[in-house]
């Protein structure tokens, strides 16, 4: 809970800003006061995942006296009241590295279609989409996706999210053989990659004997 005043509190949340220019990630604390959004700098995190930044976010408040813990419901998942929110946060589009990446696209002249269905009889979308390359781009987060790198089991309720992750990986898998099956190349991408070696694997996809997708092929450019 964020500490307003004595004796007052609110429920807050933590947004993660990438400035293009400086490629820095600066955390903020919001929270609503008298029905008015209220924000405050944080500093900056520098972490290898959105969740670990926001975790450090959480930790910069709790250092700083700006929030305080409560009392997690019985029936939450969450080892902490941070780890709630780092879940609630973990938002599944326009991510921190989808944003870099799509502006590195962006910046190449490169034309997409953002959290579209490859397959429009399949209910699978991906963060980015060539048509006319048949190239389907996911950027997956390293938590929700399992990551062997950087991914760590949950303390609470093991068997729970152990299921939950395990099942996002039986789709994920299951999707890269449906796209493939219809001539799709599949990019998957880890959220702790570096937004260059995420742009090299697209580019190289995009170039193995499929269609480049350049201005005046049809796509609209979106970001």
């Amino acid at each position: 809970m964020v500490v307003v005043s004595e004796g007052t509190e609110a429920t807050g949340s933590v947004a993660l800003r990438v400035y293009d220019r400086t490629r820095r990630i600066r955390a903020y604390l919001r929270w609503s006061e008298n029905g008015r959004t209220r924000e405050r700098y944080l500093g900056e995190v520098d972490a290898d995942t959105r969740a670990a930044n926001l975790a450090r976010a959480w930790n910069l408040a709790r250092a700083a006296g700006l929030v305080r813990d409560r009392v997690l419901p019985i029936d939450s998942t969450a080892t902490s009241e941070a780890a709630r929110a780092t879940m609630r946060a973990n938002k599944g589009r326009d991510t921190g590295p989808e944003l870099l990446l799509r502006s590195l696209l962006h910046a190449r002249g490169l034309r997409y279609r953002v959290n579209a269905r490859p397959l429009p009889e399949l209910a699978r979308t991906a963060d980015v989409v060539f048509r006319k390359a048949r190239v389907a781009v996911f950027v997956d987060g390293c938590y929700w996706h399992g990551c062997p790198e950087h991914h760590r089991p949950a303390k609470r309720r093991a068997d729970f999210w152990r299921d939950k992750i395990e099942g996002n990986q039986a789709r994920d898998t299951d999707t890269n053989e449906r796209l493939r099956a219809q001539g799709w190349t599949v990019v998957r991408v880890w959220e702790h990659e570096t937004p260059e070696s995420a742009l090299e694997r697209v580019l190289t996809a995009l170039d193995e004997g499929l269609e480049g997708s350049f201005p005046g092929s049809g796509e609209s450019n979106t970001t």
